[in-house]
């Protein structure tokens, strides 16, 4: 009897993924854990490796098609059919185990034969925790929609709050080209529209003087080379909204509108938004508020060339409570960032520049920070605000603190 593969459920609300490339062609006998396909969601560009040993009978999907979860995406022939050398025979079971790639390394890791797992997440999804606890139950399958057909278009998207009307003709005034939006690029456009459909989003500005941080990481960007780390003011920022948010809690939580409660992290896992050519992604550095400059800047390096070269993984870009948008190095004086939602706050920060200002009555030259603070005003008020951004102020004014603070 033929077993079929369907897209795994991948965690963290993600329902759909564009199918990159196929990796294996029909009647190729694979191992499990072999490359399979890679996939683009709008966390990440992953692999996806075989759930089982065999022979591929039939290939369901195609490049740039999208696949929803619970779509075919591989047929495998019967065990029976596969030379028995090459695919070692297995419990018989309905279908594969149903879990995300970085789940299926962690058994690897820790010697877990996925098959004796109860899946506890939905449609019997096996998560960490599962794999953790090694309980004794095979996790089957149940059938799958029909494969979708190939798109070679866009997609509309989901229409979220007023709809807009038909757009004119603009062919009538000349020639037009019409480009399908990437996955990336759409998933992108949701959640933007989502969040400022759902979220009243406040904005306070403020200004830092970067001065006495500008001359320390300069003075120190050589030694830190030689430990192999390039300081950045990323770093700096990072760690002086991780301890802010210690210190103001409800900046670091998400609203659940529904419980009319507000779910308060009490762990401080930032976000920082990374240009790419695919778009704009955000991978996450976890337990910010208990590491080290150095600590951040080494792992901020490495995070963000993952995130370029499409190499980052879903547990990459997931579990943010908080986000830091820099567009200094582009320019501008200032913007006002869309919350990331179902986070209640993003911090978006400008170039500094040296402007004249007034010290203990004298006019000297300072070099100014500019940055917006923009939150759900149903999470906090104004006030509330305002006091948040003076702590992150207070923290980049006086960089010594900033390397003390525990």
């Amino acid at each position: 009897m033929s077993r079929q593969f369907v897209l795994p459920d991948l965690g963290e609300g993600l329902v759909e993924a564009e199918i990159v490339r196929v990796l294996v062609k029909e009647g190729e006998v694979v191992r499990e854990d072999a490359p399979l396909l890679e996939v683009e969601t709008d966390k990440a560009q992953v692999e996806i490796p075989s759930p089982m040993s065999g022979r591929v009978e039939k290939i369901h999907v195609a490049p740039h098609q999208t696949v929803r979860v619970g779509e075919v995406l591989v047929t495998f022939a019967d065990t029976a059919d596969t030379p028995a050398a090459v695919a070692p025979s297995a419990p018989p079971r309905e279908g594969p185990v149903p879990a995300t790639p970085s789940t299926r390394r962690l058994a690897r890791e820790l010697g877990v034969d996925l098959r004796a797992v109860r899946g506890s997440g939905s449609g019997g999804r096996v998560t960490d925790d599962d794999v953790r606890a090694a309980a004794a139950r095979p996790a089957t399958g149940d059938g799958a929609p029909s494969p979708a057909t190939p798109e070679t278009t866009g997609k509309p998207l989901p229409r979220v709050g007023l709809e807009p009307p038909p757009l004119p003709k603009f062919e009538q005034w000349g020639p037009v080209e019409r480009q399908p939006l990437s996955h990336l690029r759409r998933t992108i456009a949701e959640r933007m529209a989502l969040s400022a459909a759902l979220v009243p989003h406040v904005t306070h500005f403020d200004r830092a003087d970067v001065t006495d941080l500008d001359a320390l990481i300069r003075r120190n960007l050589e030694p830190a080379r030689e430990r192999g780390v390039t300081l950045t003011l990323t770093s700096f920022l990072l760690r002086a909204a991780a301890l802010a948010l210690r210190d103001h809690p409800r900046f670091n939580a998400s609203l659940d509108a529904a419980a009319g409660e507000l779910i308060v992290k009490r762990y401080h896992h930032l976000g920082v938004a990374v240009a790419t050519e695919r778009g704009l992604i955000v991978p996450v550095l976890r337990d910010v508020d208990k590491k080290s400059l150095l600590e951040l800047a080494r792992e901020l390096s490495a995070l963000a060339q993952r995130v370029r070269e499409g190499k980052a993984t879903l547990d990459d870009l997931r579990g943010g409570t908080f986000t830091i948008t820099n567009l200094g190095a582009l320019g501008g004086t200032g913007a006002i960032p869309i919350i990331n939602y179902p986070e209640v706050a993003i911090l978006g920060v400008a170039r500094a520049r040296e402007e004249a200002v007034v010290r203990d009555g004298q006019i000297v030259s300072r070099l100014m920070l500019p940055f917006s603070l923009t939150f759900d005003h149903r999470v906090a008020d104004g006030a509330d605000g305002a006091r948040f951004a003076a702590d992150i102020v207070r923290r980049l004014e006086r960089p010594d603190w900033l390397l003390l603070e525990l």
